[in-house]
């Protein structure tokens, strides 16, 4: 789960789904906690003190005092994230730049959901055996052809 954390900001070689999966993991578990804990010292208040005509006033109940939490974990997993992600394509023998492309597809309404869906896809399936040209297997496999 901590490994992308060691390999901050690498963003050349591979990555296995095993890593790329365990901080998606970790992420979702500590933005779990992180509300718990924002909406559970205000006593549920940011939600329901809140005028509702007035849209970004949920915003700033959360994003004030404890909130600012959020706003420091989100900082803290950027640029692993990105690294992660772009490792793990790298792992697919896909170049880096198909995350930009993503993200950016990502934003088109309704065809966004299905990109969104496509990089869930691909995310979950198997790197390339052996190397590629981004670098060693990182499951360690050995080249079948030493046994020839």
């Amino acid at each position: 789960m901590l490994l992308p954390f060691k390999r901050y900001a690498e963003f050349s070689g591979r990555s296995r789904r095993m890593e790329f999966w365990m901080f998606a993991l970790l992420n979702t578990i500590v933005s779990i906690v992180l509300a718990v804990v924002v909406f559970g010292m205000s006593g549920g208040a940011a939600l329901t003190e809140v005028n509702p005509d007035d849209t970004l006033a949920l915003y700033g109940a959360m994003f004030s005092g404890v909130g600012l939490l959020f706003v420091v974990w989100w900082l803290a997993i950027l640029i692993p994230s990105i690294a992660v992600s772009v490792r793990r394509l790298h792992d697919r023998d896909m170049s880096g730049w198909w995350y930009l492309g993503f993200i950016l597809v990502s934003l088109i309404p309704f065809v966004g959901v299905l990109a969104s869906i496509g990089f869930i896809v691909i995310m979950a399936l198997p790197g390339t055996v052996g190397p590629n040209r981004f670098g060693e297997d990182p499951k360690g496999r050995a080249d079948p052809s030493v046994f020839e």
